[in-house]
């Protein structure tokens, strides 16, 4: 009973919101807001939306209030470009709240928790700048700080990312989900990231996703989309599973000591963590992913039977958790930390301590760096110990001493390290002058790096390391002089980088980057949507045409038939046509026509891709655009213009349908016009501009197009558009004319005219280029 007052509750309370907002609503003028009357088309709508976004977008308009009205002009976009919506604020004053409207579009409307159902729109959402939820306020990313900070950060620990927008009913249900998973996650450290997808859509469309809200993982640079039920419990799971699977190690009374002894081959400190939790914790995960490039860590279970060896051995308490860092010997270990409940700063604080063996091998440039760090100050030196030897076991015996004599004079102002003189040959001879004396045996440098480029100054003990009580004599002595007199170190030399010894060879390189790759294909087929799906399909599809097809072509074809044929009318106009044009160069004479006609392909959403965004490097794709009642004239005339450029294998030709894809040429135009306006493109005739017989030669892999405007009745040596100056200089008088005349005043065939003109330009590359920063989809 107190559930369900406490429910009715609650739905009373939501009721009420609603009732406010649509209360709220009433003072809402969608007209007023763009400035259109309420018999204004759908093309006046759309261009004074334009208009008035490009104006108050937050992200050009620095005005405090510009975030607000540019929410207002969205809503106001949303409700006129809807005629249902646009109607039902013409005859109730709101955009679908009202109860006359809302009897007949049950339809529309969404489940909400038991029995309740609201239409999307029902609600006025109050996302401004003033009552917007501010616990998103720190995780907000944008582009470049996710390139150079989240990336590189992602390979130390993974990160959770929502992506978001406003009028989003979703993102408000997932809300209480979100903040006490993030919370939650943040604490073990996890980073959390939230991307506003109507303010950052250029983040928005690199990470992939194209609704809200999505929610996706971020670990070593790789993006994965998470595709369950937003609760807890699953968005926890799907970050453990984005960290690799063999981080820790279960360990046993029947593996320890295998684990522990490996700590000298591997060159890094071993990690126990002693826990009665049967699972690894999620935090110690995510510890030792931050932490695998310096320590290995390994998990027990002291509840399980098979551990009461190694529990006794090192005298746990299996009552609280126990953390212990492994160095040189297993009998002991070198630290210990115990607590009733691990925190992540304890962790972090315990560890960083100790990231390295007491005498660590270098293997790379990255730890001797680290080890051995360039000094700041005078006050701030740090010195090196250096033990050059080799890998037998004839070398053992130096090597155990001079790691007794690191453990007996451990401290924060010196390092002790070893190097094995030939995995790095360059090192020893730089430091040991390749001197006889130190053949086959030990040898000790104390050494201060003076900077980045490799400069060093350095003392070599005079004779060779033994490890006897007289070398320990001598070596102290000397670090006791250091202490204060740094000249000490009186010869100095460069030393070139050292060598990755750890590094993987080149095959287990590539084939760790092809499986990776197999991944996200599999990934991709079975959760990805077909909007993703698209350019990988469309590239397997065409491959597989052009395979089969050139298989078909060289089986059935007869070159023969090609040569003994009588030409056809169109072959006969076009060659009168290139006959009678005195204007043609040497190089266009030479490229005869392959064949005996035009390939004219549409452009569609399935062949764009491969034939526009994905053409290769050097191809231009040169699109006729028409409608249906001008298609076969225009289609006539353009085979005859360009057929003589049919020989240039780098040229394709398409046509494009106005009444299928309008806006997608409107869209290109606009785009353009930043970077170069194209002439009279936005007059008072721009949204009825009659666009057929435009021709576009568009580059996929440059991003820039050329273009042809019809020419024009009346004007004697035609308009070659705006890549072309030829008719502004021709005839100065046309400058003034519109170039919309009615499509009653000319004839079809004539928009053509000189196109042949335009095309010897396009591929002499005089014509003006009009760049844009992407293709724009063609839906």
């Amino acid at each position: 009973r107190g559930l369900r007052r406490s429910h009715g509750a609650g739905a009373g309370a939501l009721l009420l919101a609603a009732l406010g907002a649509q209360a709220a609503a009433g003072d809402f003028d969608p007209y007023r807001i763009l400035g259109v009357g309420r018999s204004s088309s759908q093309a006046d709508i759309k261009k004074a939306y334009k208009r008035l976004a490009r104006e108050w977008h937050p992200d050009k308009n620095k005005d405090p209030g510009a975030e607000d009205r540019f929410i207002q002009i969205s809503k106001a976009y949303e409700i006129l470009s809807n005629e249902e919506k646009r109607a039902n604020f013409d005859h109730y004053g709101d955009a679908g709240e009202s109860p006359g409207y809302a009897q007949h579009q049950h339809r529309q409307f969404h489940h909400f928790h038991e029995g309740f159902y609201f239409d999307e729109s029902f609600f006025h959402f109050p996302f401004n700048s003033e009552r917007r939820d501010t616990s998103d306020e720190k995780y907000l990313l944008h582009f470049s700080h996710y390139i150079n900070e989240i990336v590189p950060d992602s390979f130390k620990r993974p990160y959770l990312i929502k992506i978001t927008s406003d009028w989003c009913f979703s993102c408000i249900h997932i809300e209480p989900v979100w903040k006490e998973v993030a919370q939650e996650l943040e604490a073990l450290g996890v980073g959390i990231g939230v991307v506003h997808a109507g303010y950052e859509r250029r983040l928005a469309h690199h990470l992939g996703a194209h609704s809200t809200p999505s929610l996706l993982g971020l670990v070593n640079g790789k993006i994965t989309f998470f595709h369950n039920a937003v609760i807890q419990e699953n968005l926890r799971q799907f970050v453990e599973n984005l960290l690799p699977g063999s981080l820790v190690e279960k360990i046993t009374d029947k593996n320890y000591v295998h684990f522990l002894s490996s700590g000298k081959k591997e060159n890094k400190p071993h990690v126990l963590l002693f826990d009665h939790m049967p699972a690894v914790p999620l935090l110690y995960k995510l510890t030792a992913f931050a932490y695998r490039d310096y320590l290995s860590f390994g998990y027990v279970y002291v509840g399980l039977r098979g551990t009461e060896e190694l529990s006794s051995q090192y005298n746990i308490n299996v009552y609280t958790p126990t953390m212990m860092i492994f160095k040189e010997h297993i009998d002991r270990p070198a630290d210990v930390v115990q607590a009733r409940e691990m925190k992540k700063q304890l962790i972090d604080d315990f560890l960083s301590q100790n990231k390295f063996l007491m005498v660590a091998r270098l293997t790379n440039q990255r730890l001797f760096q680290e080890l051995c760090p360039v000094k700041k100050s005078h006050r701030q030196r740090k010195h090196c110990v250096v033990l050059l030897t080799g890998e037998g076991d004839e070398f053992a015996q130096a090597y155990e001493a001079f790691l007794t004599f690191a453990v007996a004079n451990t401290k924060d102002t010196l390092k002790f390290a070893q190097i094995y003189n030939d995995q790095q040959p360059e090192f020893a001879d730089a430091l040991l002058m390749d001197e006889e004396k130190y053949r086959g045996k030990s040898a000790v440098v104390i050494l201060e790096r003076r900077n980045n480029a490799g400069k060093i100054a350095y003392k070599t003990l005079e004779e060779a390391w033994r490890g006897s009580k007289e070398d320990n004599f001598i070596l102290l002595d000397l670090l006791e002089q250091l202490r204060t007199d740094p000249g000490l170190l009186s010869s100095e030399t460069v030393l070139a980088d050292l060598n990755d010894e750890l590094a993987p060879m080149f095959l287990l390189r590539w084939l760790y980057s092809a499986l990776d790759y197999v991944s996200d294909c599999w990934d991709s087929v079975f959760h990805s949507n077909w909007r993703e799906m698209m350019p990988l399909l469309s590239l397997l599809f065409s491959a597989l045409f052009i395979l089969f097809g050139t298989v078909i072509v060289q089986a059935f074809s007869d070159s023969s038939d090609v040569r003994d044929s009588p030409p056809s009318e169109k072959e006969e106009s076009a060659a009168k046509t290139e006959k009678n044009d005195a204007s043609f160069s040497k190089e266009s004479n030479s490229r005869i026509p392959k064949k005996g006609f035009v390939e004219v392909t549409e452009l569609t959403d399935i062949n764009y891709n491969s034939n526009l965004v994905r053409l290769r490097p050097g191809h231009m794709n040169v699109v006729l655009i028409l409608s249906n009642a001008t298609k076969t004239i225009l289609l006539q005339k353009f085979a005859l213009e360009v057929y003589t450029f049919t020989g240039s294998s780098s040229l394709h030709f398409s046509f494009l349908s106005l009444d299928k894809h309008r806006e997608w040429l409107e869209y290109l135009l606009e785009f353009a016009q930043d970077a170069a306006p194209i002439p009279n493109q936005y007059d008072k005739h721009f949204l009825e501009r009659d666009y057929t017989g435009y021709v576009l030669a568009l580059n996929g892999h440059k991003k820039y197009f050329c273009l042809f405007k019809p020419h024009r009745s009346g004007d004697e040596g035609g308009t070659l558009g705006s890549c072309e100056d030829y008719d502004s200089s021709l005839h100065p008088e046309a400058k003034g004319k519109s170039s919309c005349s009615p499509p009653a005043s000319r004839s079809i065939k004539n928009k053509l005219h000189k196109l042949s003109f335009w095309m010897e330009r396009l591929l002499e590359g005089s014509l003006q280029r009009f760049y844009i920063p992407s293709w724009p989809a063609l839906d």
